[in-house]
This record gives C-alpha cells, sequence and structure tokens, in this order.
C-alpha cells in the first residue's frame, strides 16, 4: 500500500467540512487536484470512502471506520513533528465537548478540583446537545466528552472503545416558584392540568423525564407549555413562574437554599444521574493517555465533583 500523508490530510479536511471545493480552499490546492488525490486515497486503501450521491458529502460506512485512523494518524505524525521542532506539547490543551448544563455548572468546579490533583491541566470546551457531543466523539473531532449517564436511558456507546470515568452522582428534581406560603406553585399532586416545561423529544435528559412517567397517571396531567433542549433553558422558564421542570439539582442548589424554588413533589419524583467521563481508545493523543492514567490513581475525592 502506498500512501502519502497530504491525502490522508485532504480526507480528514473533507471529513470536516463535507464539501469538496472547501477542502479545496482549505488544502490550497485546486478542486479537480483535490478530487484526484481523494481518489488516490480509496485506490491505495481499496475502498469507497467518500459518499458523493450526497450533498454535503458524506461518508460511507468504510470511510467512517477509516475516518478514526486518519485522524489518528495525521494526529500522531503531528505530535512526533512538535516534538522533533522542540514543542511543549504537555501544555497542549485537551478539547472536551460537554452537555450545556455540564459546561455552565459543573465543569468549572470539577476542574478546578481536579487540578488540585493533578496539576495545571490546559481545556478548550465546547457545549452542546449530548447526541451532537457522541457525533463529535465518535468521529475523533474531541478528545474527551463530559455527559449524563442514565442506566436506564442510556446512549449506545461500546465501553471497549468509549472507556469512562464516573465523575459525579447528581439527582433531576422536580421544581417550580414557591407561593407566598412557601408552598410548590404547581405541585404534582394537584388535581388540575399542570404547566410543564419539558425536553425536546432528542434531549437526553428528557428521555429519563419520560421513563419516569412512562406509566405513571401523572404524565396525563402534565400540560407541556414550553421545550427546550437545554436544562438552564428550562431553569430560567421556571423562575419565571411559567411551569414546573426536572433540573439537575447541581444546577438549582442556590435557589433552593434561599427559597426561590421549592420542590412541586416528594424524592420519589427524583431521577438518580451518573456524569461520565469519556474518551475513544482507537485515539492515542500524549496529553489524553497520560491524563487517563492520572486519573486511575486519584482519589475519589478527585474525580467526583
Amino acid at each position: 500500500m502506498n500512501l502519502e500523508t497530504k491525502w490522508l490530510e485532504d480526507f480528514v479536511a473533507l471529513a470536516n467540512t463535507r464539501s469538496f471545493s472547501a477542502s479545496a480552499r482549505q488544502r490550497h490546492v485546486t478542486q479537480p487536484a483535490f478530487s484526484r488525490r481523494i481518489r488516490s486515497l480509496e485506490q491505495a486503501v481499496g475502498a469507497t470512502l467518500v459518499d458523493r450521491s450526497t450533498t454535503p458529502v458524506g461518508l460511507t460506512p468504510e470511510g467512517q471506520l477509516f475516518l478514526i485512523t486518519a485522524r489518528n494518524l495525521v494526529e500522531q505524525l503531528n505530535e512526533s513533528l512538535g516534538h522533533l521542532r522542540g514543542l511543549a506539547m504537555a501544555n497542549e490543551a485537551l478539547d472536551i465537548v460537554a452537555a450545556h448544563s455540564l459546561a455552565l455548572s459543573f465543569f468549572p468546579p470539577w476542574i478546578s478540583r481536579l487540578q488540585q490533583g493533578i496539576g495545571e491541566l490546559p481545556t478548550r470546551l465546547v457545549a452542546m446537545n449530548v447526541g451532537e457531543a457522541i457525533h463529535v466523539l465518535r468521529e475523533g473531532n474531541c478528545d474527551l466528552m463530559l455527559a449524563y449517564h442514565d442506566s436506564h436511558a442510556t446512549m449506545q456507546l461500546d465501553s471497549e472503545v468509549f472507556p469512562s470515568f464516573s465523575i459525579g452522582q447528581v439527582k433531576m428534581a422536580p421544581v417550580c416558584l414557591p407561593d407566598e406560603d412557601g408552598e410548590p406553585r404547581f405541585p404534582l399532586q394537584a388535581e388540575e392540568p399542570v404547566p410543564y416545561l419539558a425536553y425536546t423529544q432528542g434531549a437526553f435528559l428528557g428521555r429519563s423525564v419520560r421513563m419516569l412517567l412512562k406509566n405513571d397517571p401523572l404524565r396525563l396531567r402534565l400540560r407541556t407549555v414550553y421545550e427546550t433542549a437545554m436544562a438552564e433553558g428550562l431553569k430560567g422558564m421556571v423562575m419565571q413562574g411559567m411551569g414546573l421542570a426536572w433540573i439537575p439539582d447541581f444546577c438549582i442548589r442556590e435557589e433552593l437554599r434561599d427559597g426561590r424554588l421549592v420542590r412541586a413533589g416528594d424524592e420519589k419524583w427524583d431521577i438518580p444521574l451518573e456524569i461520565r467521563l469519556y474518551r475513544c481508545s482507537l485515539v492515542h493523543k500524549p496529553g489524553v493517555e497520560k491524563l487517563w492514567k492520572q486519573m486511575q490513581k486519584l482519589p475519589r475525592d478527585f474525580l467526583q465533583g
């Protein structure tokens, strides 16, 4: 097999842009020349990697599988060259994707605690919904993923390919504004319809709530008045008195303590969740490997948020 490094870099660029013309501009070649290089790569590999029948272009199943290898090879080569040039790879930032609520409320105190155990850890954090984060992790476009885990409504990730650390235990609790007497304005036990602030259909936290309500008559009394994929967005609407919602407890600790929010039901309505840090075992980035080994040696106090 005769593979040129530039072909691998071309393929990674095409996987990112999903456009031959945009990738050609990025790689500083003409589009015909770029197309020929992708064809040469496919001939060398012996498989069709790009689905040219769609707009934007997609990857074939073989292309999706080869993408992780291509990214890995390009990254390892760049890292090796970096070492030869005297670059300080230890200071390279790790790219982390996280669910919005985890990025806003959980990540800052957690990373601060972790660094007490392992030292300075440069990171780049991008917030997105869990479905998008899984896609980014699977394609090798990030180093780590911070996400919720629910044993009853969990995402499908192969634990061998995507190992994880448990770094937090949280609960989702139904909350709303208090009335004049400090009681819930929208109690779950009310007989009349209750205004309900819900997660959108594809939101991961929404699956957990739907599993809780699946066989309970309460779901018939919940009148959906607002939907969003973000827990912080639901919290904002709860604070405006628009209804009740299930919110992760670390997002609302201060509001519950100060009485600005109250529980809309007792603890039987709580949903226990785990927070996990995932990586892709097929990608061998020195910074990730080093962090993973360090975390395995740390006491749970430093891992748990």
